[in-house]
């Protein structure tokens, strides 16, 4: 471990339970050229430092709450080694993104319409697949994804958790990265190594932070600072404070019954927490250019 890492992971596990300052918002890279012909669609990588800190359940319950708002979303299951999205919403998907690359499936036939309109494209076999294909197999692929553009506003990727090269790959590739954290030493200690490695090893320097299963507002907003106070200091990023989704029965009861807490219990506190990350998520600027289009999402993962 590098001296700075190991002095960020010191600050955190040193930092106050308390702090008056508030997030600061981050700059935002300027201008590209844009692509008129191509729609943009925004794409939404959501991770973690760790396990166990509810990840999926955001991505998830994120994507009902976009799609309630008359969102048309697709929810891309990226954990190559534990696909979790189909077990919380109890489907059976027969096809995934592999029976794509292999040229069995078309990528419309592999996709499983989930709860509030939302589709889900099932956990691939992993992504090195990717960087395997032809030049002709790439086209085809990316040619897919383009034509789901159309009737596509949001894409939601799912990733595995921690520092594999498969979670950098997506973060990359995607336009906006979201990290979950919790309450756990570890939950935060991990999130900053993951993104010390995103920024210093493939230069991404802005990430919205979700604190999730918190008391109240008030103590998100708390981790949310210990993270923030340490990573501009070490890392100089300037984090994004997203929002706070706070422990609720309903979504643990919501997960049992593999129904999203946005549905289940609309009116729970967890679910109007989703709602109102959705209206954030709605305020940020549409993308423009080429990374604003789906295609160069998918040729940025064979890159990758």
């Amino acid at each position: 471990m590098h001296s700075d890492q190991a002095e960020g992971l010191r600050a955190l596990k040193k930092q106050a339970a308390t702090t008056g300052a508030e997030p600061q918002a981050p700059t935002r890279d300027a201008g590209e050229k844009a692509i008129p012909s191509a729609r943009p669609v925004r794409v939404i990588a959501v991770t973690s430092g760790k396990g166990g800190v509810g990840k999926t359940n955001v991505s998830v319950n994120l994507g009902v709450a976009l799609s309630q708002r008359g969102k048309r979303v697709l929810l891309m299951d990226a954990d190559m080694g534990l696909a979790n999205v189909d077990i919380m919403l109890g489907l059976s998907p027969k096809y995934n993104l592999s029976h794509v690359l292999d040229g069995v499936k078309s990528l419309k036939e592999v996709l499983v319409k989930g709860p509030a309109g939302i589709q889900i494209i099932p956990a691939a076999s992993g992504v090195k697949r990717m960087a395997e294909l032809s030049a002709l197999e790439n086209a085809g692929i990316v040619h897919a994804f383009s034509e789901l553009a159309d009737a596509l506003d949001v894409l939601i990727v799912d990733t595995a958790a921690g520092i594999a090269s498969s979670v950098a790959t997506f973060c990359q590739a995607a336009q906006e990265v979201v990290v979950v954290v919790c309450d756990e030493p570890a939950s935060l200690t991990d999130a900053y190594a993951l993104i010390k490695v995103l920024n210093q090893d493939y230069q991404l320097s802005r990430f919205h932070i979700l604190a999730n299963m918190t008391q109240n507002e008030q103590h998100g907003r708390k981790l949310f600072l210990k993270l923030a106070t340490v990573t501009e200091k070490f890392l100089n990023i300037q984090l994004k404070y997203l929002g706070t989704v706070p422990y609720d029965a309903a979504l643990k009861q919501a997960v049992r019954k593999q129904v999203p807490v946005t549905l289940f219990k609309p009116d729970s506190s967890a679910a109007q927490a989703f709602t109102h990350i959705a209206q954030q998520v709605e305020r940020w600027p549409m993308p423009q250019g080429a990374s604003g289009h789906i295609q160069f999402f998918i040729e940025n993962l064979f890159q990758g």
